[in-house]
């Protein structure tokens, strides 16, 4: 049975520690079984699965969300390599709103973060050659795009490097900040709770 970690002030975001089972060929681990999941609180059914490779070091996608009504819970795993994954809590009316936490995930340990709807979500890898599956409970919707700057000082994040550093698209440098989010940007939330 996987063990299941929750975070003060986050409602919703859990960290999940599955058991391996090692011997001299590797192991096996269960990394989704739905009884376990609903009985610690994840109750979300996941329609598709996407996997990406980010090949330098300090690669950061992200912070991204799908606007109402197709907003997405996701469940994170690192495949290869490692990663600091960051959810932030976009809810309008959460007491946590613009709150963050971040976690290492790799694939030496094989832990999994499920990320509740109404969160921004994006990783920054600490590897090169880093892979990550994650899992989503609504498909991916072109028009309902949408994401929070990495960079925002409002949020307080610490990458593991500067800014200037890391690898992004132009797309995930252009994102508006949380200010936005609270102000005529939060009308793309409409319906988030």
């Amino acid at each position: 049975m996987a063990t299941f970690e929750t975070f003060d002030g986050l409602e919703g975001v859990i960290l999940i520690h599955p058991v391996r089972i090692e011997d001299e060929r590797g192991f096996f681990a269960e990394t989704f079984r739905q009884s376990e999941f609903a009985d610690n609180g994840i109750n979300c059914q996941f329609v598709q699965a996407n996997h990406s490779l980010s090949r330098p070091k300090g690669t950061l996608r992200g912070l991204h969300f799908q606007k109402a009504p197709y907003e997405q819970a996701k469940l994170v795993r690192c495949t290869s390599g490692r990663i600091l994954d960051v959810v932030v809590d976009i809810r309008p009316q959460s007491p946590t709103f613009g709150h963050h936490v971040s976690v290492e995930l790799s694939a030496q340990t094989g832990d999994q973060l499920f990320v509740p709807a109404g969160f921004a979500h994006g990783f920054c890898t600490l590897e090169s050659d880093t892979e990550i599956i994650y899992s989503v409970s609504q498909y991916y919707t072109p028009e309902a795009d949408s994401g929070l700057a990495f960079d925002d000082p409002d949020l307080g994040i610490e990458w593991p490097f500067p800014a200037s550093e890391m690898t992004l698209s132009d797309r995930d440098r252009m994102w508006p900040g949380l200010s936005a989010l609270r102000s005529g940007f939060g009308a793309a939330m409409e319906g988030v709770t």
